[in-house]
């Protein structure tokens, strides 16, 4: 049965074509994969301090209190180190003591070093319990505080920030380095407690005898050189794999999502795509395994020089051992504090690794809030009123990268009470005008005003505030039903009178009674207790969305295909209701459907980002343009098609 249900999902003639072109994230991270290539033991400790103080100033914004707790607990952990050590000599000299004295005596001596241990050790244990809580606590709102000055800098950009190639990528870095932020926390109290730990060992063993500190220097040095070289092999491999990875998982959700289920079935995609994702695993497969030979030769060569430097370090301590230098309770406690400060370079190297990686996230964090930051908003402060006129001036319109305009030198009046059809074939240029037109993106050239107030000089918010917008790609908001309208801008006295008074008119009102609890119904399948409507029912709520906007704050009203997914009875109750609804408000209609245009005023023909053509319905049927042309394809009922039965 499973070879059956594997020969399934890979019939045969269904594998990927070798020669066609690999799907490729268009950000690739080449800063980081220089930047990991540098990374060495030298640059990990220049980076730490640094990075140690940004995480200290993240907690100490989000909890003062708790950081001071925390760093006073770290210090007070060190000094508790240092008290054990010095402890484990007094018992140890009390233990070798010469004889003379019953045993029970030498025992005795004992009794304050090893309370002293004991108690030292129960406080620190204390204070890391502590120090753990303290973290795990401030952790989660750390990185909370980072997603939010993310999403701040985000939604304070203007929409043509999205135009520039790899814009959204560079988001998704950033928004990985917002979450890494909340294990710079924990992280870093690892780093700070070893740091405090290998202080105190490290004091102690230069107050037994100064030259076991270069010594314990040495013995650092290759762990140290092992811990970053490991993290370069495998931090490269992880990001130099980061396309296959994400196209991995891209293809689980097209194998596996519902938005695609029932054409990966009828299409028979199923073995087509797995095969491109076993190719894309084997490339990964491969690229971890050439990661996993390397670390284990560094961690082998690393293992052969640390254990030349231990030995070392204890052939010093015996050398001084023979030669009187230290005293057998010293060279005990010795033993001790270089175990103790081993523990502490482990702390420090491993936590440091860890670190450092996390602040390449947190650079491709600043970076984004820097260039979000660049695209700011920066225009004026004016607050419109229902305009009388919109207008478009001599504007033009060139995407970022691109090396002509989208829109050339193009005039346009719209007048309150107006329905203007927008008509033009695929790519003239008609969503760009409507993104101007709304204030949503600034012209690169020329001027957009409402009564003679350029855009750019309006308070965006207030401006949008008097623009009702529906467009092709609608958003479907897991929210209520009467949530999906009103949007949040809701009064509290005849607000619900208003979103269904908007439902009538966009026939939501019909949705609103197919459904459990009417507005109240959460329109969330993937949430207990939602429901989910068709798409034909949702382009009714998102039209009576833009309604509901008109209603509360007439200004300019934008309907972008909004009957694409209705029925003609659907159609037709909005475009009744449309034609009311127009008065004191200047609205602009976009549909590939001529016969709807002739609701409208006036039509207006885009070509190659320009006006073609301008006139009402009858003028331009009657004319020779382009209009009168894609009008004469729509009715050709005459003309014989390939195949046609008669």
């Amino acid at each position: 049965m499973v070879e059956r249900r594997q020969q399934d999902l890979e019939p045969a003639g269904e594998q990927p074509d070798d020669a066609a072109e690999e799907a490729r994230w268009s950000y690739r991270t080449d800063r980081i994969v220089r930047a990991t290539a540098k990374l060495s033991a030298w640059a990990m400790m220049r980076r730490l301090p640094q990075l140690v103080r940004r995480t200290l100033k993240l907690a100490w914004r989000v909890d003062r209190r708790a950081t001071v707790v925390l760093l006073a607990g770290q210090l007070v952990s060190g000094v508790l180190a240092a008290v054990a050590l010095w402890a484990t000599a007094g018992a140890i000299g009390a233990m070798i003591a010469p004889a003379g004295g019953p045993v029970t005596d030498r025992l005795g001596g004992t009794a304050w070093p090893v309370t002293v241990l004991a108690v030292a050790a129960a406080g620190r244990a204390l204070l890391g319990t502590v120090s753990v809580a303290i973290a795990e606590r401030l952790s989660p709102r750390i990185a909370r505080e980072s997603e939010l000055e993310l999403l701040a800098v985000s939604v304070a950009a203007e929409l043509e920030a999205y135009d520039h190639v790899g814009y959204a990528e560079r988001w998704d870095a950033a928004d990985r380095g917002a979450d890494s932020s909340q294990e710079l926390l924990g992280v870093a109290q690892e780093i700070i407690a070893s740091v405090v730990t290998l202080a105190a060992a490290a004091g102690v063993l230069a107050a037994l005898h100064p030259v076991l500190v270069p010594f314990l220097v040495l013995a650092s040095i290759p762990q140290g050189v092992v811990a970053a070289r490991s993290a370069r092999v495998r931090y490269l491999m992880a990001i130099e794999s980061m396309d296959d990875r994400r196209l991995l998982a891209m293809l689980r959700y097209c194998l596996c999502h519902d938005d695609n289920a029932d054409q990966i079935r009828s299409d028979t995609m199923a073995g087509f795509l797995t095969a491109k994702y076993r190719k894309a695993g084997n490339r990964l497969d491969a690229a971890t395994d050439r990661a996993a030979r390397r670390a284990a030769r560094i961690s082998l060569l690393g293992s052969l020089a640390t254990g030349l430097a231990t030995v070392l370090v204890w052939g010093a301590l015996v050398a001084l051992l023979a030669t009187g230098h230290v005293s057998v309770a010293a060279a005990g406690t010795a033993v001790f504090a270089l175990r103790t400060a081993g523990s502490g370079l482990q702390g420090i190297v491993g936590g440091g690794t860890r670190l450092y990686r996390l602040g390449l996230y947190l650079r491709d964090f600043d970076d984004f809030v820097a260039e979000a930051g660049g695209h700011a908003m920066r225009r004026g402060a004016a607050e419109p009123a229902a305009p009388r006129r919109v207008e478009a001036r001599k504007v033009s319109y060139t995407y970022p990268g691109a090396d002509r305009p989208t829109l050339d030198g193009l005039d346009l009046e719209i007048r309150q009470g107006e329905i203007v059809a927008l008509i033009g074939e695929n790519g003239s240029g008609k969503s760009t005008l409507l993104r101007l037109l709304s204030g949503l993106t600034l012209p690169t050239g020329g001027v957009v005003t409402w009564d003679d107030v350029p855009t750019q000089e309006m308070d965006p918010h207030a401006l949008w505030k008097r623009v009702a917008l529906v467009p092709q790609q609608f958003s479907r908001w897991p929210l209520t039903l009467g949530e999906n309208i009103h949007l949040g801008h809701v009064d509290p006295a005849g607000g619900q009178e208003l979103v269904e008074r908007a439902a009538v008119l966009a026939g939501a009102d019909e949705v609103a009674a197919t459904l459990r609890s009417r507005y109240n119904t959460l329109l969330a399948r993937a949430f207990w207790g939602g429901e989910w409507l068709s798409g034909g029912q949702f382009q009714r709520v998102a039209v009576a969305r833009a309604f509901h906007r008109s209603l509360r704050a007439p200004g300019l009203l934008v309907l972008d295909e909004p009957t694409s997914d209705l029925d003609p009875r659907a159609e037709h109750r909005i475009f009744h209701n449309l034609r009311t609804l127009a008065a004191g408000r200047a609205t602009i209609l976009v549909t590939h459907n001529l016969d709807n245009a002739v609701l409208a005023d006036r039509i207006v023909v885009m070509r190659g980002g320009r006006i073609a053509e301008d006139g009402t319905f009858a003028e331009l049927a009657s004319g020779k343009g382009l209009f009168r042309e894609l009008l004469d394809l729509k009715h050709d009922r005459d003309r014989r098609l390939p195949g046609q039965r008669r």
